[in-house]
């Protein structure tokens, strides 16, 4: 019940609006979280002197888990990171023995992590939302300490069991990140299983136990496989993310009066189609071909150096959207009565910007067609 519950929370968690871009982390970062760690109960086998030993099952509580991590991001989705993790878990209850007892106690386990994490772009799929959703998985090294694990029994006599080992823990990570509005800074949820061989903890941890006549024995114990799963809010910071671009304003006009014979169209972030004010400055321009000596029209359309698909493709991908731009104007202007064989097009893409600005910037006034009337 407590893990459909925490998966429950995740879920709803992830599923949240925002009110910002979502980013694609390019250069360096630091993560930190918090949050419910749970642990699945776990089987000690016992053996000592004297022989026999036997075997129990410790069922685990409420507990908490914090980590810490840098990494950087390669502008493609992909991260590396490495991390530092604390985890804690109550224990208090031990079934699987013929004579009744309870167990009060708790376990911790510290150390780090090594994870590569790809950052799923929801514009690829057609949907332009503030979260980017995430998975990876992890490779380190935990040291697993049990403070001392006493049970009494009724009718007198206990067991006492502690100890520290370290070895081998993977992970694996699902999680998405939400922009906040504040340029590199975004809130986080994850869902984490942490998993480590039993083979790692075989004869680190000691017993001793008293019986209830008082007879006594002792000797080592090995664990089976440990699992966390783990439910987690944080904050990331990215130190080279560009400013989220504003919200893409309905109209546009343009920032100084043009030449009687040049006119500029502006366009939505990777769009084509013609708004209401742009349909209206084609108009213009048709009309004032008919009443100023006119021989060639001129349509060159262009983009800022923003892509709906960062990359090496970004660059093509904007050049054929800068074409397309300028062919919905050219196709305006036919409307208009313009005839077609005096209008030439051209696509530059993100070359000759009307406003200079830094890489992969959303710039409403770069995102153009220019009618020239020659």
């Amino acid at each position: 019940m407590r893990l459909r519950t925490a998966l429950l929370a995740t879920t709803l968690m992830a599923a949240a609006p925002a009110a910002a871009f979502a980013t694609t982390i390019t250069g360096p970062y630091v993560n930190v979280g918090g949050g419910y760690n749970l642990v699945q109960n776990q089987h000690a086998h016992l053996a000592g002197d004297p022989p026999g030993g036997g075997s129990s099952q410790f069922r685990h509580n409420t507990g908490f888990t914090g980590f810490g991590a840098f990494g950087w991001g390669f502008g493609n989705g992909l991260r590396a990171e490495i991390e530092g993790a604390y985890n804690y878990s109550n224990i208090d209850h031990r079934p699987g023995t013929s004579i009744p007892g309870h167990t009060r106690s708790s376990d911790q386990a510290y150390g780090g992590f090594v994870n590569v994490l790809y950052d799923i772009d929801l514009k690829q799929f057609g949907i332009d939302a503030p979260v980017t959703p995430f998975v990876g998985v992890g490779a380190g090294y935990l040291w697993q300490h049990y403070n001392p694990v006493q049970t009494n029994f009724q009718g007198g006599g206990y067991t006492h069991i502690g100890g520290t080992n370290g070895g081998f823990a993977y992970q694996g990570i699902v999680g998405a990140a939400y922009d906040t509005g504040i340029p590199g800074f975004q809130i986080t949820t994850e869902y984490r299983m942490i998993g480590q061989p039993g083979s790692f903890m075989d004869g680190a941890y000691q017993y001793s136990a008293v019986s209830a006549t008082g007879a006594r024995s002792s000797g080592h114990v090995n664990f089976d496989q440990r699992f966390n799963h783990q439910f987690i809010l944080g904050l990331r910071y990215a130190f080279d993310t560009a400013p989220p671009p504003p919200p893409p304003a309905p109209v546009v006009a343009a920032p100084a009066p043009l030449p009687a014979r040049s006119y500029l169209v502006f366009f939505d972030w990777d769009k084509s189609d013609l708004t209401a004010r742009a349909r209206q400055i084609v108009a213009e321009a048709a009309q004032a071909s008919t009443h100023v000596q006119t021989t060639r029209i001129e349509v060159n359309g262009y983009t800022d150096n923003s892509s709906a698909h960062p990359g090496p493709r970004g660059e093509k991908y904007n050049l054929d959207l800068s074409v397309r731009r300028a062919n919905s104007v050219k196709a305006e202007l036919i409307r208009d009565g313009v005839p077609a064989s005096a209008i030439d097009i051209h696509g530059y893409g993100e070359a000759h910007p009307l406003v200079p600005t830094g890489p992969n910037t959303r710039e409403p006034q770069n995102r153009r067609v220019e009618i020239i009337l020659h």
